[in-house]
């Protein structure tokens, strides 16, 4: 089922997530709603309070060509990240048509448990190594605007509230 996706600024963006305890079925429909929320916005990642869920659960394929490779990752932890650094222009699907250049680690080794609890590890590099950071960092209430200046993140944060004004008018119509 796809979820709507919440838009800066929302408190809930903001928070830190709590990790997830239960692996229950209603988990693993929580991974599948939000990649097909992912797939159909469409975007590279998603995480879960981006729908307005405090999990740290997210999804990401940043296949463009070729086979999708669905991702899902609970509870990540970056356990190991590159003293090389990349720089990607990026966006999100929080803060719609805004992007950005953002500087990270080039390389970073994850761990996390997949929707059965089971330990997962790989390393990550190129756009799979910005994307999971991008992610993470929502599951600790940060988002991508917090690298930057001022003004830019407040001029960007004054289009996210036009554009919420501007889709609530529209649809009290």
């Amino acid at each position: 089922m796809i979820r709507p996706i919440l838009i800066h600024p929302d408190s809930r963006l903001k928070k830190p997530c709590d990790p997830v305890a239960e692996f229950t079925p209603d988990l693993a429909e929580l991974a599948q709603d939000m990649l097909e929320t992912m797939y159909d916005a469409p975007g590279i990642g998603l995480a879960a309070p981006q729908i307005g869920v405090m999990k740290r659960v997210l999804v990401m394929d940043c296949i463009k060509d070729g086979p999708p490779r669905p991702m899902v990752l609970i509870n990540p932890q970056i356990v190991w990240s590159s003293e090389d650094q990349s720089v990607y222009e990026e966006g999100c699907l929080s803060i719609p048509d805004q992007y950005a250049e953002v500087k990270r680690p080039e390389t970073v080794r994850v761990t996390w448990q997949d929707a059965t609890g089971a330990p997962q590890e790989e390393q990550f590099d190129g756009l799979w190594a910005t994307c999971v950071q991008h992610e993470i960092d929502h599951l600790d209430g940060k988002l991508f605007i917090d690298y930057l200046g001022p003004l830019k993140r407040q001029m960007i944060t004054r289009k996210m509230e036009k554009l919420k004004r501007e889709r609530a008018r529209q649809a009290s119509v």
